[in-house]
């Protein structure tokens, strides 16, 4: 009886403690959203794609990459929450119409946090190089910007859960720089340069796919530099690079490629700004923090 009370008391504290089933929670709001309110077409076929290609694919590097006494289903019912996010990544951003289309930027995207990696961390953010790998090597994948479109809903919904998600995981810092650098060229640019009016500025920056990537994508805090002025100088660098793609390349979901694009320079930016290493919170470790003996000695 008194293990089954540690037991959950332990699963409760991880629900809790651990920022990445708030981000689920949230993601699956914006999903349901999108499908019930938004009327997208419901495609549960590329939806079980991107989740069932992701959760086998976790499966098996677990097997390849690890040594045998380092696997068990503890560690990989601990990476679930990860593989979660990234398949809602994909299922909330990247569209196509072929199932094998599907299943590669599934399988890049959680692949490459087991393959490329440097110092303990994996380089990449899994959902974004799945993307961009889709887009390169294919012709029948898109971006889905538009789909999200831009009201007040879209706008407050993702500021509040997005806070509260990146406050967690301590890495506001990088949303606000990159949204921030992002709004000051863009305002800069539209009301300043070519006087166009404030519902422009307004419109542009609270699509819900900008506002998705700022709160949800580049905060990986797995993916991004250790120390806060790293992090601070390397979003401001996303944004502002961004900012020209989009506005005069042209380029849809720029900000996505840029993220892709300047993530190899996180080790160097690791190197020269020397901070913490970060480390989701592990079940396996609550243990060491309240050891059966002592619930057993107030029980």
């Amino acid at each position: 009886m008194v293990a089954s009370h540690y037991k959950a008391s332990n699963m409760q504290y991880a629900i809790f403690k651990d920022a990445r089933y708030f981000q689920l929670i949230f993601q699956t709001i914006f999903l349901a959203y999108g499908i019930l309110y938004l009327h997208w077409n419901a495609e549960w076929w590329l939806y079980s794609t991107y989740f069932g290609t992701s959760i086998i694919t976790q499966f098996f590097c677990e097997i390849i990459f690890l040594k045998r006494e380092q696997r068990s289903f503890e560690r990989f019912t601990n990476g679930l929450p990860s593989v979660l996010i990234s398949s809602f990544g994909l299922s909330l951003l990247l569209k196509t119409t072929h199932i094998e289309i599907a299943a590669l930027a599934a399988f890049v995207a959680i692949a490459s946090k087991y393959i490329i990696r440097f110092n303990g961390k994996h380089i990449f953010n899994p959902s974004a190089l799945g993307i961009v790998v889709a887009l390169i090597c294919t012709k029948d994948a898109w971006i889905s910007a538009g789909q999200w479109g831009s009201n007040a809903v879209i706008l407050f919904g993702v500021l509040c859960m997005g806070f509260i998600v990146v406050t967690r995981v301590q890495k506001l810092d990088v949303s606000l720089a990159f949204l921030g650098a992002f709004s000051i060229l863009l305002f800069a640019r539209q009301i300043l340069f070519l006087g166009w009016p404030i519902d422009f500025f307004i419109q542009s920056i609270s699509t819900g796919s900008l506002l998705l990537f700022s709160f949800f994508m580049i905060t990986d805090p797995k993916t991004t530099p250790n120390h806060p002025i790293a992090r601070t100088i390397w979003a401001a660098a996303i944004a502002a690079v961004a900012f020209y793609l989009s506005t005069f390349q042209f380029i849809n979901g720029a900000p996505v490629w840029v993220l892709v694009c300047l993530q190899p320079l996180i080790p160097v930016l690791d190197h020269l700004f020397k901070g913490k290493l970060f480390e989701w919170r592990p079940t396996a470790n609550l243990s060491r923090e309240r050891p059966l003996r002592s619930i057993v000695s107030t029980a």
